[in-house]
């Protein structure tokens, strides 16, 4: 055994690295993307493994399925959102009989530091009846994701670590162990087994099935899982998951006594444990990031059993992340002494393109474009990415974000609707992520829209990887698929062009039929990059 300073991200990877992994694939978003950062970072000091971005996550969950199909060791990471995109092939991948170890990593945003929801990704695990690892710490976090391949080939189904933004983005000592080598590549036995036609998907899912009992008799025995019971105090059991159990453990001497406690660590739920601590003691506290989703199953696996406290009963708020001071408050302590602040309040400061971002310009051409049409009912949908901050002052350009590719299926809706000009805005990344499927619904019917890309030459929200295809072919794609090639434009975003690129946009917002502008100029971080060296 050997230490390492690790964030959990890192620790997740470095455990893929460790169980034999062939190969990591992944679309960057926080708080996933350290993951394969590091893989990427490996890989080239190493020569392995085999570790890339994807155009998105469904891709990436599916160049892993491929990569399980030859009976080798893979991982796909996303954010939670990102599972998402990818839930197609992750609920099915949970019928077929996986080969090599598949293990996906969900980052999930409590809080929504940089999210646009904070779902919980424990919902899409229980959802596909599989079982899922979640994290305490970065040990159990490089420990956990260890196990998982193992499980994945045990059970023959994927296997969920679920990661949270406290977890994926702190660092920590972590003692690493030796790594095993890699699988050789090696076909399922019963080839059958992955083609989901209904028999055979019927066939599959009754043997999922018939695994679900075993998956809970290992989560009952499994070492994440540990129950301790007092044997002089019956008045309380806690129940922790995650790193919740963290904010517990630091209130515990404030508290003065321990009460009997379940850490939950691995699903399915271990429920003989759970019935062993109801059993024992008056009423139950349970502490989790995120939803409500152990809560909710104790109320019907222990019907009236004890008086269960949580988020949904409202000891705990609802939504946001999990502190130790709202833990405190749920275990009856009084709050801690604190300092009133004195002077004058820090005004906000609300989030706002870099200072020199290129398409500062291309937001004022566009708006300049758009007021243009006076008494016009327009619509202006923009996506995920750092054109959100449009929305923001000094721009106020835009009117919707929703999520990856929204832009361009809510702009065809609202021109179908009515408003006129309708514009989408989205970044060269989103455009080939989720983008270039709803474009192909707007040249169908050739609606009356203008695409708007502004495009950075990278993927500049999650920290400048990069994007997928080069900037060169953005313009060649959008006319394989069909434009008109008269209104598909590719404008250099600067201000001395600001004129022209004002006339353009104008023109062709005032086009009766669908029109693309490429608006190109490097992402002035990545530019100082490059010339950092």
């Amino acid at each position: 055994m050997s230490e390492m300073v690790l964030l959990g991200d890192e620790a997740v990877a470095l455990a893929g690295v460790h169980a034999g992994l062939t190969a990591a694939y992944a679309y960057p978003g926080t708080p996933s993307t350290e993951i394969l950062e590091f893989l990427i970072r490996h890989a080239r000091q190493h020569g392995a493994p085999r570790a890339a971005w994807c155009t998105n996550e469904k891709t990436a969950y599916e160049a892993a399925l491929g990569v399980s199909f030859a009976g080798r060791r893979a991982m796909t990471a996303m954010k939670h959102v990102g599972l998402n995109v990818a839930a197609d092939p992750f609920m099915n991948s949970a019928i077929v009989s996986i080969n090599g170890g598949l293990v996906v990593v969900s980052a999930d945003d409590p809080g929504m530091h940089s999210s646009q929801n904070e779902q919980d990704s424990r919902c899409y695990a229980e959802f596909a009846r599989i079982v899922c690892l979640e994290p305490a710490n970065q040990q159990q976090a490089y420990e956990m994701t260890r196990e998982a391949f193992d499980l994945s080939e045990r059970f023959r189904i994927p296997v969920m670590v679920r990661l949270v933004t406290r977890l994926a983005h702190s660092r920590a000592v972590v003692q690493v162990g030796d790594a095993r080598p890699e699988n050789e590549a090696h076909k399922a036995p019963v080839p059958a087994s992955w083609i989901l036609l209904p028999a055979n998907a019927r066939r599959q899912w009754r043997d999922l099935l018939s695994r679900q009992a075993a998956f809970v008799e290992w989560s009952n025995a499994s070492r994440w899982n540990p129950l301790e019971l007092n044997p002089s105090r019956r008045d309380l059991g806690v129940v922790t998951t995650g790193i919740a159990r963290n904010y517990y453990v630091e209130n515990l001497d404030d508290l003065g006594w321990r009460p009997s406690h379940l850490h939950v660590g691995a699903y399915p739920v271990p429920v003989e444990r759970l019935r062993q601590l109801a059993a024992h003691v008056d009423r139950l506290l349970v502490l989790e990031e995120g939803y409500p989703v152990l809560e909710r199953q104790l109320r019907g696996l222990l019907p009236g059993a004890v008086p269960i406290a949580g988020k949904e009963s409202g000891e705990l708020p609802p939504d946001g992340e999990l502190t130790p001071d709202l833990v405190r408050q749920a275990l009856g302590l009084p709050a801690r002494p604190s300092l009133a602040e004195d002077g004058l309040p820090v005004p906000n400061r609300p989030p706002q393109l870099c200072a020199g971002c290129p398409h500062g310009d291309s937001f004022d051409a566009i708006k300049q474009a758009v007021a243009e049409f006076a008494g016009a009912s327009s619509a202006i949908t923009s996506d995920i990415g750092c054109y959100t901050l449009g929305a923001l002052p000094p721009y106020n350009a835009v009117e919707s974000c929703v999520c990856m590719g929204a832009s361009v299926g809510m702009a065809k809706g609202a021109s179908d609707a009515g408003l006129r000009p309708a514009v989408a805005l989205i970044g060269d990344s989103t455009f080939l992520h989720s983008g270039l499927t709803p474009l192909m619904d707007a040249v169908a019917s050739n609606t009356d829209m203008t695409l708007i890309i502004l495009d950075n030459e990278t993927t500049a929200m999650t920290g400048g990887q990069p994007t997928i295809l080069p900037s060169s072919r953005l313009q060649p794609l959008i006319l394989g698929l069909g434009v008109d090639p008269a209104h598909v434009h590719v404008l250099e975003a600067h201000h001395r062009h600001a004129e022209r690129n004002r006339e353009i946009i104008h023109r062709e917002l005032a086009h009766p039929g669908l029109s693309v502008v490429i608006a190109v100029r490097e992402c002035i971080e990545t530019l100082k990059a490059k010339k950092r060296g």
